[in-house]
């Protein structure tokens, strides 16, 4: 149970370097092949970005040979933007950085948000200015009895698998007396050899639940979520921006997503 193709999107941010390194780390991991691709925009060849987005070959490059992963690199079309020049649809999933203001006209359009609506592929999407650490050991799984928490969840056992802890928060959970949603949960996990916690969160009508998820207990210690895309409008939004200013400041820890 393994990714063995694993796509990271490469810019002249300041950004791409921990996001390139997670990505060698995490394909290392899984015995995986890396694919890199070169989202940046004309604009990105001007200005302070410049020498950074003229060396991502070079850097790629070398940091496969420091970490023995197999790689190939892309560059996607600046003139006809699409799926297909995102190369997305041959990976197993997906990493990338959360939208920077500062980026914008220096990434191409629809990096990341409209590839992972079109991929059909999941995404590990990073904190802007994320440090580096360990992701995946401590996994919260943000659950719901939907379509979308049930895709994200299949497309996450690789990691769910090599995981230390696993939790699933569970907002408003169904009250009959066995509790039958997350104790099916917990034995079809069961089922694959991943052992699951349960964080129940009832709902009083004070939070949303991306607002409980992160306050919850469930997060003191987890190094990344694993969450349906678009189960709540309010975590997309603050996955992809549009949200308010102290809910983007909680944001802080890498997301597995799937639409």
């Amino acid at each position: 149970m393994s990714y063995k193709d694993i796509l990271v999107f490469l810019d002249g941010s300041t950004d791409n370097r921990t996001r390139l390194e997670f990505a060698f780390s995490l394909a290392r991991a899984h015995g995986a092949r890396l694919t890199g691709v070169d989202v940046n925009a004309a604009a990105a060849f001007e200005g302070e970005w410049a020498e950074r987005a003229k060396s991502l070959s070079d850097t790629f490059h070398a940091g496969a040979e420091d970490s023995g992963v197999p790689v190939r690199f892309k560059i996607a079309d600046r003139d006809a933007v699409g799926w297909k020049n995102f190369y997305a649809h041959y990976a197993d999933l997906l990493i990338a950085t959360q939208p920077n203001p500062e980026a914008s006209g220096k990434v191409l359009p629809g990096v990341p948000e409209q590839v992972l609506m079109s991929a059909g592929v999941p995404m590990i999407v990073l904190p802007q200015s994320w440090k580096p650490g360990p992701i995946g050991r401590q996994v919260v799984i943000a659950w719901s009895p939907s379509a979308q928490a049930t895709r994200v969840v299949h497309d996450a056992m690789p990691i769910l698998a090599l995981a230390q802890k696993v939790t699933a928060f569970a907002f408003d959970p169904l009250a009959d007396q066995e509790d039958a949603d997350v104790e099916m949960l917990r034995e079809h996990l069961l089922a694959h050899g991943i052992k699951i916690a349960i964080d129940k969160w009832s709902n009083t009508g004070d939070l949303a639940p991306i607002e409980a998820l992160f306050a919850s207990r469930a997060l003191e210690e987890a190094d990344l979520i694993v969450a349906g895309a678009y189960s709540h409008s309010r975590f997309r939004e603050a996955l992809f921006g549009g949200m308010t200013k102290s809910l983007m400041q909680q944001f802080s820890l890498p997301v597995l997503v799937s639409h």
